[in-house]
């Protein structure tokens, strides 16, 4: 049984923001950053409880690593706790966006940028490849003890990577699989108790706030009441907004056609960011004309290497399309193209919310019945193929930048140290970034970078 302490929420707090600042690798990197601070360093929640809610955060549509802050936050401090950790995961980046989008459209390219942009870029490609040594190896184990696990895994990166399959069907054949995995191998889908794996291995494992047996809290128990509350109080989160936005301006106008557009975006987001991002670039660039096809790419850039969900490059767009189409006027570029991106970071995200706040005391109710947890390993297996597979894209695309062009070996050294310092050394994913941009940097003035 766990231990009777408690986290203040003003902790928890301070907990969230730095997060919120540190975020960077987009969500397998985000991911690695939650288990390494909250499972392995802070003790608040075990693994077990961990992946758990991980598996039904990578079911849902919209960005995993901010609803798994939303639940954990829940989980720990009920609604309020929940809404300030999913808050203060988006509001960092929604920040830097702006004051960037605007430093963009002013200031245009500079040469010191482009040397930050090429140095953190392989950081963020060994960040992922550190979240897979880190989530492969807790939820794999071993060959011997898990081929099934393995052969999802494997299968999953097969699929992504070259057969090029969409995600949410890969999920969907690992929820399948998993479902007969739990039938029919069911020792190999019982998530490993990390007390018991570290008293075999003669270690202390100290007990998690939140353990592997500690009962679900009273606000975390499902409740039908409650659940209405939520769906009344999300829909009115959304309606009320809406309103307003076609009350002042037209059904017509930028911004309420922008609330709408990303609010059926926030619904399709299943796979993450890439797998909306063609239905993003068709209507934000082709149909309305917020922004250009480069623009559009330049912000993807830029949502790589800003921390938050990689999927606040929806803010980038609604900035450009507030100051293109002067949603407040001429003389108010600036807050007119800030008041876009908040009304699309409202809207993106509400959805994000209330899928964990409505669904969470479900998924407590599950976490200890496999028939309901080996569906969801599964997914965990098949994600960390899905990881491995966007680190090879990542790889690939920063040693060769140009199609058929030469090769980038500076580049790829910078992901190899990157690497090296982040699963050998175990050094902080901020350090490695900084150091990675002035490396970046200094290549790029004296002409060394690729």
């Amino acid at each position: 049984m766990s231990d009777a302490r408690t986290v203040p929420f003003g902790e928890a707090l301070r907990f969230w923001l730095k997060l919120g600042f540190i975020s960077f690798g987009g969500p397998a990197g985000q991911i690695a950053v939650m288990h390494r601070e909250l499972v392995e360093q802070r003790r608040w929640i075990s693994e077990r409880r961990f992946l758990h809610a991980l598996n039904y955060c990578m079911l849902l549509p919209g960005p995993e690593a901010q609803q798994l802050a939303t639940y954990i936050g829940w989980l720990m401090h009920r609604t309020w706790g929940g809404v300030v950790a999913g808050a203060l995961f988006v509001l960092p980046s929604l920040l830097l966006i702006v004051v960037l989008s605007w430093v963009y459209l002013v200031f245009g390219h500079v040469g010191w940028v482009a040397g930050v942009l090429y140095g953190i870029k392989p950081a963020v490609a060994a960040i992922v490849v550190q979240a897979v040594w880190r989530i492969g190896g807790k939820v794999l184990r071993t060959p011997r003890e898990a081929p099934w696990l393995w052969a999802l895994a494997i299968g999953s990166f097969v699929a992504i990577a070259v057969l090029k399959l969409p995600f949410p069907l890969v999920v969907l054949s690992a929820l399948v699989l998993g479902w007969f995995g739990g039938r029919f191998a069911p020792a190999q889908f019982v998530p490993p108790n990390a007390h018991a794996r570290a008293a075999a291995q003669g270690t202390d494992h100290l007990p998690a706030l939140i353990d592997d047996d500690t009962p679900t809290p009273a606000h975390a128990r499902f409740s039908r009441a409650r659940l209405l509350r939520v769906l009344i109080v999300g829909g009115l989160l959304w309606l009320l907004p809406m309103g307003l936005l076609l009350a002042w301006q037209g059904a017509q106008s930028t911004l309420p056609t922008m609330g709408l557009f990303f609010s059926k975006a926030a619904l399709l987001t299943f796979g993450g960011a890439y797998a909306v991002l063609p239905y993003v670039y068709q209507g934000a660039v082709l149909q309305h004309g917020w922004l250009s096809g480069p623009q559009m790419i330049d912000g993807l850039a830029l949502g790589e290497t800003t921390p938050g969900p990689l999927i606040m490059v929806v803010a980038f767009v609604g900035f450009l399309g507030g100051w293109h189409t002067e949603v407040l006027g001429p003389d108010a570029l600036f807050l007119g193209a800030a008041l876009a991106a908040v009304v699309v970071t409202w809207f993106t995200f509400l959805p994000s919310f209330v899928f964990i706040l409505a669904g969470g005391p479900l998924v407590e109710s599950t976490h200890g019945q496999l028939g309901f947890t080996a569906p969801l390993t599964g997914i965990t297996a098949a994600v960390v193929g899905v990881i491995a597979s966007l680190g090879l894209f990542f790889v690939v695309h920063i040693a060769r930048p140009v199609p058929g062009g030469p090769l980038d070996v500076a580049a790829l050294l910078i992901a190899a140290l990157a690497a090296i310092a982040l699963v050998r050394f175990k050094a902080g994913v901020i350090p490695v970034i900084a150091a990675c941009a002035v490396l970046g940097v200094l290549l790029k003035t004296t002409g060394l970078a690729g």
